[in-house]
């Protein structure tokens, strides 16, 4: 009798020092900050940012003298889909302030090393990968995919001269998966044209949130955003990279209608705005 009562009063100290998955603190958060970039806190609190142009003009935190870094203080990895300024954004000073390791292309991670002056030690094999590979970070909390994407990609050269391009070579444009341990798989389509191939990334990692650009001009009009939510079966999806320049697509009420006409659930995000998710699901 003893023998099992310590059993159960053992049980009961390993359910509240490690805990399941269902258990508190296994919350993901994901905010919008405009234009295409999101933070990632996981549930053992890693940070993570895809796309870091914080000081966009949708960001409420950018502009009229204020710097939409001041408030952000940890950053564990920056994730960068393809090398154009609005991609790579904040990156460079972001990195110097949180020590942040850069998860790219090998080619775009040496670039923005030798122009832009991330630093050396914050990237490497660990974090510079290519499309079809996987890495493992975040002390294997997370799991990163880097996906095809029709785009290009080119870094703006800071020293350009008379003999020198304006624009370098930035490697392949990119989406990533990114697999949350006891919380979401979230797809980034990054800034590619629609592709039917996409199909075969959604019978792959069966997305629960899709983060699908809907700007056009430089990526997908909405029409065929909404075909690449279909193809990607993501349980939700979250139209980004629209209204930011006069160019772009600038109301997602067309991409709500198409994605909605075909069962797919679709939250329009405000910038600033946080979502919630306790496991797979959407809480809040």
């Amino acid at each position: 009798m003893r023998t099992r009562l310590l059993g159960f009063v053992l049980a009961a100290l390993a359910l509240l020092t490690v805990g399941p998955a269902w258990a508190a603190g296994n919350e993901t958060q994901l905010t919008w900050y405009g234009h295409a970039t999101f933070r990632i806190i996981t549930p053992q609190g890693h940070v993570l940012v895809i796309d870091p142009w914080f000081n966009n003009p949708m960001n409420p935190a950018a502009g009229k003298g204020k710097d939409a870094l001041a408030g952000i203080d940890k950053v564990d990895y920056i994730l960068i889909t393809h090398g154009h300024f609005d991609h790579v954004g904040d990156a460079v000073p972001l990195a110097k302030k949180t020590g942040a390791r850069l998860v790219t292309n090998y080619e775009l991670g040496a670039n923005m090393a030798k122009l832009l002056g991330y630093p050396k030690d914050q990237m490497g094999f660990d974090s510079l990968m290519n499309i079809g590979g996987e890495i493992k970070i975040a002390n294997g909390e997370v799991t990163v995919a880097m996906t095809p994407a029709i785009h290009s990609s080119g870094l703006r050269n800071p020293k350009a001269g008379p003999d020198q391009p304006a624009v370098v070579y930035g490697g392949t444009a990119a989406g990533f998966v990114i697999k949350i341990k006891h919380g979401p798989t979230i797809y980034d389509t990054g800034d590619t044209a629609y592709f039917s191939d996409m199909k075969l990334i959604g019978e792959q990692y069966h997305p629960d949130v899709g983060l699908i650009n809907i700007g056009g001009h430089f990526g997908m009009e909405p029409a065929m955003a909404a075909r690449a939510a279909k193809a990607v079966r993501a349980k939700l999806v979250i139209p980004h990279h629209y209204k930011t320049f006069p160019v772009l697509t600038q109301d997602p009420t067309q991409f709500v209608k198409d994605v909605e006409r075909e069962g797919i659930k679709v939250r329009v995000m405000k910038p600033g705005e946080t979502l919630v998710f306790r496991g797979r699901t959407l809480r809040r």
